[in-house]
């Protein structure tokens, strides 16, 4: 690299938007520019610090080693520069903007969302589920502004809130053999049609530690692919579903019961980097959640 040469603000801008889009195209949109004037600038950048930053893949850019190392730098500068405009407008009007938020299971997280937005419904909120790890990448990675995870790992420079403890209930169809059961026990759910989310979620982790600590197995596993398949596969009487019970919503053809002999308690809590805890938007939403925990 040239010491003389010195990289534009257009360049970062440019650089830290397809970072964070994983799309030239996207980046474009969102500085309001042209998709060459954003692979313009990248590929300066890249000719200035003389490494490659993306690797173009047909599900979107691939950032290498020397991009994520330089994203976790020019994010940092991103929300510094929106706290210092946030500073300059007037915080009380929150009717614009744009919240990023990732779940590992749709409640309490849609909860949360849907006051939200009756609160500010000119707030365009991104809003997506995943498995805990793909979860956690996101939210170490500084790909989102806010998660909403279940025993989050804990990251240095990361500010989390508890909002809810819960359990694991078994959930089946009201006309299923275990539905007039007060409990079940992990031993008759071996013997049961299981339904569990793919490797990599929380559930299927602790589900089958527990399961190896009284030497048990289930005879037969359903995997499905995301957390809301679970309960359609349950309804289209697939099986019996283990799932977080503040992750249900309550059915007319489903019923839960608890797990007498998983007792474990789980805690969920909203986490997001901690210097952008200040951003007005995540800051709404951090206090709303604090209110609903009252």
């Amino acid at each position: 690299m040239n010491p003389t040469l010195k990289a534009s603000p257009h360049q970062i801008a440019a650089f830290t938007h397809a970072a964070r889009e994983r799309s030239f195209s996207k980046a474009a949109a969102v500085l309001n520019v042209t998709q060459p004037a954003v692979t313009q600038h990248v590929a300066k950048l890249e000719e200035m610090i003389g490494a490659r930053l993306f690797i173009r893949r047909r599900s979107g850019l691939e950032l290498t080693r020397a991009a994520k190392e330089l994203f976790d730098i020019s994010d940092r500068i991103h929300v510094l520069e929106q706290l210092l405009a946030e500073r300059m407008r007037d915080y009380s009007e929150l009717d614009r903007g744009q919240l990023s938020i990732v779940a590992n299971a749709p409640c309490p997280a849609m909860g949360l969302i849907s006051d939200f937005k009756r609160l500010y419904p000119g707030v365009h909120v991104d809003f997506s589920l995943g498995v805990w790890n793909d979860t956690m990448a996101l939210v170490k990675e500084r790909e989102i502004d806010i998660g909403i995870i279940t025993e989050p790992d804990d990251v240095d420079g990361m500010h989390k809130i508890e909002i809810e403890k819960t359990r694991y209930i078994a959930l089946v169809r009201k006309n299923h053999a275990l539905a007039k059961k007060k409990s079940v026990s992990m031993k008759e759910l071996a013997r049961e049609s299981l339904i569990l989310p793919e490797q990599g979620s929380l559930t299927r982790r602790v589900f089958e530690e527990r399961m190896d600590e009284l030497d048990l197995w289930p005879a037969s596993v359903t995997t499905v692919s995301a957390f809301p398949l679970s309960k359609e596969a349950v309804l289209h009487g697939v099986g019996v579903a283990i799932i977080l019970e503040g992750a249900y919503s309550p059915s007319s053809c489903l019923t839960s019961i608890p797990i007498r002999d998983w007792n474990q308690t789980f805690r969920t809590y909203i986490v997001c980097p901690s210097d952008k805890k200040e951003l007005r938007l995540v800051r709404s939403f951090l206090e709303l959640s604090s209110v609903e925990r009252l």
